[in-house]
């Protein structure tokens, strides 16, 4: 069984639970998820599940404040104004076209925008706008890996796992709304 190192961060979009492996960031998920949201972590909320779902799982978690803090000290940055690209190291585990779909994320720019037909042609795919947001919606590391900066093709906000009003507020820390998203 694969240890992680956890921790939890209070920031302004929320409570944040992260966890990191040997080579990195591994989890960077919101403390409130909606129901059957893919999460890292046994979900609080039902101990029976939780319980079943534990002995399935191939890693353990460990608080660890310490180990976490680099992940810590960059977020607190961000969420201050003073941060525009993270530099700490990832640990992305997922299938091939979800890890390109999220390297594509990382290629997008503070403060900017793109749609899922834009991450699709990124990615080499360019029919597969649908694929992409579900490439999107199982990143396990938000914020970091900035599925927030993806918006609809109208240029309308869309579905986020931390919800709407947190990915307004992302985008906002960004300066990156404007027209129909600032509606």
């Amino acid at each position: 069984m694969e240890l992680l190192h956890s921790t939890v961060f209070n920031s302004m979009v929320g409570r944040l639970f992260l966890a990191a492996s040997q080579k990195g960031l591994v989890a960077l998920e919101f403390d409130c998820r909606l129901p059957g949201q893919q999460t890292i972590r046994p979900n609080p909320r039902d101990v029976r599940k939780e319980n079943a779902t534990n002995e399935k799982r191939k890693f353990s978690f460990e608080t660890s404040p310490a180990k976490t803090q680099p992940y810590v000290r960059e977020l607190e940055e961000y969420f201050a104004g003073g941060r525009r690209e993270f530099g700490v190291a990832l640990d992305l585990r997922g299938t091939d076209f979800q890890i390109a779909c999220w390297r594509a994320l990382l290629k997008i720019p503070y403060g900017e925008t793109r749609t899922y037909a834009d991450i699709a042609r990124a990615v080499g795919k360019p029919n597969a706008f649908r694929a992409v947001g579900l490439a999107n919606n199982r990143n396990p590391i938000a914020i970091v890996v900035p599925c927030h900066r993806v918006i609809a093709s109208d240029g309308t906000l869309c579905g986020y796992g931390g919800g709407l009003d947190v990915k307004r507020k992302l985008l906002e820390l960004e300066g990156a709304l404007s027209g129909t998203l600032a509606a």
